[in-house]
């Protein structure tokens, strides 16, 4: 499975996500928490793919 982030959709989505840790600080660990469980996953279904 590929797939390409578009550039703005990405430098966007960075702008928003680092508002966001800066308004409301403790989100940051649920951003955490999701992003290694997504790679995590998506690492599985690489290797037993």
């Amino acid at each position: 499975m590929s797939f390409v982030l578009n550039p703005l959709a990405f430098s966007i989505g960075t702008l928003v996500v680092g508002v966001l840790i800066l308004v409301f600080p403790r989100i940051l660990n649920y951003i955490v928490g999701i992003y290694l469980l997504i790679i995590g996953i998506l690492g599985l279904v690489s290797y037993f793919s």
